[in-house]
């Protein structure tokens, strides 16, 4: 007998799993493997009740069509190797494999079917077309697991309409996932910290105007500094600018002031007179944030800055963090983003929460050598973590609380 949570008896029944296994490939070399490990625990935990798992996940952006450059064959023996079992695939998504894939599984085994999205259905804005394609999903199964967290900000047939056609259950990563990002926004405990970097300001703007009144220190890094030290009325030479949002930074400088809340942008940069690339040297050089030369631009926050966002969140007990502060694939470029993960390790020790917010945080983290138990939760979705602090309701977690789904 094998109960799972939500579904109860699943000895003997095939469960669709959707989960995220988007990894960045190299040809068919995986070079991150973090989501499929991240992905263990619910599938492992399906199987060892006596399931038949089917895992159905994509990979890329795929033309809705098949294309074997984002096969997910590689993932699949990844995932075996990981399980410690063979793990069987289809290589097609409900086709003739995929249902003589699923046919053959005895209890306890697993199987991947081929990407989701080589199939026009999945991302379909139609819902008629999506649905016809999430019934062909579900006809493989008898219960659906929802467990891939990077993709429930999404309306797609294998996270959305799949739950309306089966008994459905959330995954231990999604409900992880939630129960993380319940904390950051009901009651967090205090001091606040968020710390936001990546390359442009418009991917934040929703978190950032719902995080002003919830934060008590906002820590600005990476690509989406320049925009903000142009709305202060620097020059920011070669450096990523956005025209279109210098009032908006201006407006959240304003608020930020007005609530209390302390914005904190670098006061020194690193830099170069061109983006690394190639076999080209980097030349790093430091300046002030008010003094970047018109010919250089900016590629991480400068050495002063750096220890002054660790001593900024010293004293945190709740810290989220999304983006990197600098271009941290380069060495020369990456000792800002190392000294953040260094400060959010050190609050980690003493017992505070630290969310490393997915995507190129999360890949910085794991880049840069840090032990991932020293953070208190590594997020797999970046964009779904940020929709969910920006107050935006999550269709795919939204399908699987509905009673009447």
């Amino acid at each position: 007998m094998g109960e799972y949570a939500g579904l109860g008896e699943v000895s003997g029944k095939r469960v669709l799993v959707r989960s995220d296994l988007n990894v960045p490939l190299d040809g068919t070399t995986i070079t991150d493997d973090g989501r499929i490990r991240a992905s263990v625990p619910t599938i492992k935990a399906l199987a060892d009740a006596g399931a038949r798992v089917v895992v159905t996940a994509h990979l890329g952006r795929p033309k809705g069509e098949p294309d074997p450059a984002y096969s997910l064959a590689p993932v699949a023996a990844r995932l075996g190797e990981l399980l410690g079992q063979e793990v069987a695939f289809a290589t097609d998504t409900v086709g003739s494999s995929a249902k003589e894939t699923v046919a053959a599984l005895a209890d306890g085994q697993v199987a991947v079917l081929e990407n989701v999205r080589f199939n026009a259905g999945e991302t379909s804005k139609d819902d008629a077309e999506r649905g016809a394609f999430a019934d062909e999903l579900a006809s493989l199964a008898d219960a659906f697991v929802s467990d891939g967290f990077g993709v429930v900000h999404r309306k797609q047939a294998s996270v959305y309409d799949v739950a309306q056609r089966l008994p459905h259950a959330m995954g231990a990563l999604v409900a992880t996932e939630i129960d993380v990002l319940r904390r950051l926004t009901v009651d967090p405990e205090r001091p606040y910290v968020v710390v936001l970097g990546g390359s442009k300001v418009s991917d934040k703007l929703g978190v950032i105007d719902n995080l002003l009144g919830k934060a008590d220190k906002l820590l600005i890094g990476g690509g989406m500094v320049f925009t903000f030290l142009a709305a202060q009325g620097h020059e920011v030479g070669k450096s990523l600018l956005e025209e279109d949002q210098l009032d908006t930074c201006r407006d959240y400088l304003r608020r930020a002031h007005d609530a209390g809340v302390e914005l904190l942008l670098p006061s020194d940069i690193v830099i170069d007179t061109e983006f690394p690339s190639g076999d080209r040297t980097p030349a790093p050089g430091v300046v002030p944030s008010s003094e970047i030369p018109a010919d250089a631009l900016g590629l991480d926050i400068g050495p002063d800055s750096a220890a002054h966002y660790a001593k900024a969140l010293a004293d945190a007990r709740t810290v989220f963090w999304n983006g990197p502060m600098g271009v941290f694939e380069v060495d020369a470029f990456a000792a800002g983003t190392r000294a953040v993960a260094q400060a959010l390790t050190t609050v980690s020790a003493v017992g505070g929460l630290t969310v490393v917010g997915g995507g190129d945080s999360a890949a910085a983290v794991r880049t840069l050598g840090f032990d991932e138990e020293a953070f208190g939760h590594i997020s797999t979705g970046g964009g779904a973590s940020l929709e969910y602090l920006e107050g935006k309701e999550l269709p795919g977690i939204t399908v699987l609380l509905d009673e009447g789904a």
